[in-house]
């Protein structure tokens, strides 16, 4: 440091210092730095040197100090350089800026930072990667609109460009538009890659497009995409998902096992197809073929033995991942042992595990709780649950309170209300389902879909068959204190019900149509 004041001080003394040239030594003291793993010294001489020297940085030192930022990840240093930058002249070269692009997206904090400085940059005076990463950088920061018009005004799209739209849709729930982006991808000529298949299939998966999922499986035999444990594992999650639990079996014995993303996609297909007894079973393979079991993994047993109300095996699950797997139990794994309890009827107990948490108990764990006060009709701990909650308490939460009240006849509660105070709007619920590869949407009460007069009709009949079979709608749980016949009426608008009486509309078929939901809140729904 003492050499580098030295140097600094005999530069400043004489007017040698006049151009980018003699900025070299500079240049190389900092890249050292960089070279010895130590970036925050890197900054700081960046800071001694121009601080002594009249002479501005120029291409080659911003460089170097923008890769110390991205090593540091420290949002204030990167602040504080931007403003430097623009201080320096810098603030519209292209590779400069698609740096400080790449490091604002790279932190959650500062993403709206990335945005604001997109806003401000001419668009085509980027490479291809630039506009990619200004792509990335609109999705990351939940501004899908904005990504989708740059996408659509680029000029250069690649397959990273179309895998970052498919990803974005797949990320903000836009599930059916993942799927008509791949095909357009197609279309365009762009041969798509092994991101872009699994970005897909987890599409598929998600709403339940099995014909879709299998026609893009098949898309990639033929394509001869080579499968990797990201892929396999997307695989079985798809076929999982959509219900076709055995295919998903049949590609779990077909490929390399030899990661533990593969098991895992397993041991969590078979948990949510209620299977609790075969995900013991492939644990028990698991440990047989010497795979390392990880924190993933325990979610997965904890949530099966969850749904399967097999409380002895997952307290021993839980309790022996610390003492025989070393892994520290996680806010996740406390949640699904507060799941557990709480569905089991132990309310008192799973409160008493999050009392003595080694960590604060976020919403997941006081919804847990909330959730199972609602099943055993329980208000007295579904109001501490969602007065733990308080502001981060969601519509979703507001309906399970709602019947939780509905079910003690607590006819003064008003959750619109409480939602209308808190500046919360409920989430509308929507149902995919795929008939003859189409996959079609529906949201509750939906008229506005061509043939609804039929749907409704289908329903009516539908609802008056499985009367006669024995079915009794779960009235008690709509917070109205009006007409059993008026509650039963808004039962009979779920957007799942609206997706299975269109799939009979069009196909004939019996009650063997399955349908996904983005909510899954509601007690009397029909599934195949």
């Amino acid at each position: 440091m003492r050499c580098l004041r030295q140097l600094c001080s005999c530069s400043s003394s004489t007017a040698s210092v006049t151009s980018t040239s003699s900025l070299t030594p500079f240049n190389n003291i900092i890249r050292a730095s960089l070279e010895k793993g130590s970036p925050r010294k890197a900054l700081l001489d960046y800071q001694t040197i121009f601080s002594s020297i009249s002479v501005l940085p120029d291409f080659q030192t911003i460089s170097y100090a923008l890769e110390a930022c991205k090593i540091l990840s420290d949002d204030r240093t990167v602040v504080q350089f931007h403003t430097r930058m623009l201080k320096s002249g810098f603030d519209s070269h292209p590779s400069l800026l698609t740096s400080l692009i790449s490091i604002y997206v790279s932190h959650k904090q500062l993403v709206d930072y990335a945005c604001r400085l997109l806003d401000e940059i001419p668009k085509w005076g980027f490479n291809l990667y630039s506009v990619n990463l200004v792509i990335a950088g609109y999705s990351r920061a939940g501004k899908f609109a904005s990504a989708n018009r740059l996408f659509l005004e680029s000029p250069y799209r690649d397959v990273v460009s179309w895998n970052t739209m498919i990803t974005g849709c797949v990320r903000h729930g836009s599930l059916k538009e993942a799927v008509t982006l791949f095909r357009r991808m197609l279309s365009s000529g762009i041969e798509p890659d092994g991101f872009t298949f699994a970005s897909v299939l987890t599409a598929c998966g998600r709403i339940g497009a099995i014909s879709n999922g299998k026609w893009v499986h098949s898309l990639m035999t033929e394509k001869q995409i080579e499968l990797n444990y990201i892929l396999n594992a997307a695989l079985i999650d798809m076929y999982s998902r959509c219900g076709r639990i055995e295919t998903a079996k049949e590609v779990f014995e077909s490929v390399k096992r030899d990661h533990i993303s593969v098991w895992n996609s397993m041991i969590t297909g078979l948990a949510m197809n209620g299977l609790a007894w075969e995900v013991i079973e492939i644990f028990t393979r698991l440990e047989r073929e010497d795979i390392k079991a990880d924190s993933i993994t325990f979610v997965g047993i904890l949530s099966a033995c969850s749904h399967c109300g097999l409380v002895e095996q997952g307290r021993r699950f839980f309790n022996s991942m610390r003492s025989n797997y070393s892994i520290e139990p996680e806010i996740e794994h406390y949640g699904a042992m507060v799941d557990l309890l709480g569905r089991a009827g132990f309310l008192e107990e799973a409160r008493e595990m999050i009392q003595t948490l080694p960590m604060k108990p976020d919403a997941v764990v006081w919804r847990a709780l909330l959730s199972a006060s609602r099943i055993h009709g329980n208000p007295e701990i579904g109001e501490l649950a969602a007065g733990k909650m308080s502001s981060d308490l969601g519509s979703g939460d507001y309906v399970l309170l709602s019947n939780i009240y509905s079910l003690a006849k607590r006819w003064d509660w008003n959750s619109k209300e409480g939602m209308r105070k808190n500046g919360i709007r409920k989430n509308q619920g929507l149902s995919w389902i795929e008939v003859k590869g189409v996959i079609h949407q529906f949201k509750a009460g939906d008229r506005s879909v061509p043939d609804s007069d039929m749907i409704y009709k289908v329903l009516e009949r539908v609802n008056a068959r499985i009367k006669v079979d024995g079915y009794v709608p779960a009235i008690e749980l709509v917070l109205m204190d009006v007409s059993e016949e008026e509650k039963e009426g808004n039962l009979n608008c779920h957007s799942e019900k609206l997706a299975t009486a269109y799939g009979i509309l069009k196909t004939s078929r019996e009650l063997k149509l399955g349908s996904q939901k983005t909510l899954g809140l509601a007690v009397t729904v029909i599934v195949g």
